[in-house]
This record gives structure tokens, C-alpha cells and sequence, in this order.
């Protein structure tokens, strides 16, 4: 199955990934804020659903997904927003949310409206791959849609190379939560963690996300993988700047 993160994986440039709450900081700004990121040479994109119980999420993202929520957000109105989406970009699209959600909207007739919009996979923190591969996956394979598996440094090697073995795009490696505050890029316990995975040479490409905020945390976390997903970073600055201040934010990240 190839669909757009296959072909953009298969460059050897580093993936600058930007997640955004859909409906955040307006409910109609969706496709907005898509086409800032696209202009601003976004390589890929990761569109949170917001949910009223966002456990793997960090205050920033809680904090998004609830004013989202209140701004009357909800899968409905996300595809909705998304039906011109391959009208203006073929950078490769995910969608980021929880199970529960899923279901009450119907895992089939989710997966067909991802399709119908162009959206290249999907990133359900809550579902186990177990019950993935026994009951959805034959849906989501339906609609072209990468079913993406996240690790963590507390992840057995066991359990990761059956989340390898499983997918087929790229694994989402999750950071240590200790980059925060004023400390400058990674420390060596989450550089051990990132080698560690690496020389694990698994079958699918590896990309970090939570933790990455400027350009030293992302060149740490590129030098062993294919790229980064930047949430609570751009989240924190389109709050404080507005929309219209990406170019700044996306450009901090690619400076040499």
C-alpha cells in the first residue's frame, strides 16, 4: 500500500511534521491553518480531533482540544472542512485522536470519510494493536489509511518489534516528558533512547514527536531518525502570535 507518507518517507530530507487542534483557535480555521503550513514548506501534517479526556496529551494540546470542543468542533464538521483538502496540498495528511470518538462515529464510516477527504493515516493512542490487527485493520487497509503505532522509552523491545512488524509507514517515537522549561534540547538519557531505538534497524522509518520546540531539540532527535512532529511548540505560538506568524515558527526549526 503506498499512499503519500510512503513517498514523502522515501526522500532523505528530514520531516518537519506540525500537529494543530482542528478548530483551534477558531472552529473554522481549519483549512487555514493547513494552508500555512503548506506554504511555509510543512513536509507533513497531523490534525488532532479534540476530546473531552485527551490522556496522552500535554496541557498546551488539553488546553487547545478544550477551547476547540467549546468552539463546537467534532468529526462531523472536521470532514467537512477537509472535503477540499487535496485541492490544496498533496502533503500527506494525518488524523489524531481517540478511540471513543471513533466509535461513536463508526470505525467503517470513519475510515471512508478519511478516504474521501485524502487522509494518508490515522494515530489512535488508545488502541491497542492487538485489537487493531484483529478487528480494524482490514477497514483501515480498505481505505489506504496507515494505522500509525506509538513507543515510549519504557516500551519492551518485544512489544516494539511487533508494533514494527505491524505497520507500515512510519513508528512514532515518544520522548521523555523531561523537556521542559528552560533546558536546551535533550539530555543523554532521551539521546540513549532515540540511539537505542535506531540501531534497532527496524523495518519502518522512525519520527519523534513531544519535546521538540526550536531547532537544537530538533536536530538531536533528526540525527537518528527521519524527522519530527512539533504539537504544543506551534500550538503555544500561533496562541501567542496569531496565524499569520508560522513563517517565523517553521523557519526556526529548518536554520542552520
Amino acid at each position: 500500500m503506498q499512499n503519500r507518507i510512503h513517498q514523502r518517507l522515501q526522500q532523505p530530507e528530514k520531516i518537519v511534521s506540525i500537529y494543530f487542534t482542528a478548530g483551534y483557535p477558531k472552529r473554522d480555521d481549519t483549512l487555514e491553518v493547513i494552508q500555512e503550513l503548506v506554504n511555509n514548506g510543512v513536509d507533513m501534517i497531523e490534525v488532532g480531533l479534540p476530546y473531552s479526556d485527551p490522556l496522552a496529551d500535554g496541557p498546551t494540546i488539553q488546553q487547545s482540544s478544550t477551547q476547540a470542543l467549546k468552539n463546537g468542533m467534532s468529526s462531523q464538521l472536521l470532514f467537512e472542512q477537509l472535503k477540499d483538502l487535496r485541492q490544496i496540498t498533496s502533503v500527506p495528511v494525518i488524523v489524531m485522536g481517540y478511540f471513543n470518538a471513533m466509535l461513536q462515529y463508526g470505525v467503517k464510516a470513519f475510515c471512508e470519510s478519511c478516504e474521501k477527504c485524502g487522509i494518508d493515516g490515522i494515530i489512535m493512542p488508545d488502541l491497542p494493536i492487538d485489537i487493531y490487527q484483529a478487528e480494524y485493520q482490514s477497514i483501515f487497509e480498505q481505505h489506504q489509511l496507515s494505522f500509525i503505532s506509538l513507543i515510549t522509552p519504557q516500551t519492551s523491545d518485544e512489544r516494539i518489534k511487533q508494533l514494527d512488524e505491524a505497520s507500515n509507514s512510519f513508528i512514532y517515537m515518544v520522548s521523555s516528558a523531561s523537556t521542559t522549561g528552560s533546558q536546551a534540547g535533550f539530555g543523554q538519557t532521551e539521546l540513549d533512547y532515540f540511539k537505542r531505538i535506531h540501531d534497532m534497524r527496524l523495518k519502518n522509518k522512525l519520527i519523534v514527536g513531544f519535546g521538540i520546540k526550536d531547532q537544537t531539540s530538533f536536530d538531536q532527535a533528526a540525527q537518528y531518525t527521519s524527522g519530527c512532529i512539533i504539537g504544543s511548540a506551534y500550538i503555544k505560538h500561533i496562541t501567542e502570535h496569531g496565524l499569520r506568524q508560522t513563517k517565523p515558527f517553521i523557519k526556526s526549526l529548518k536554520e542552520q
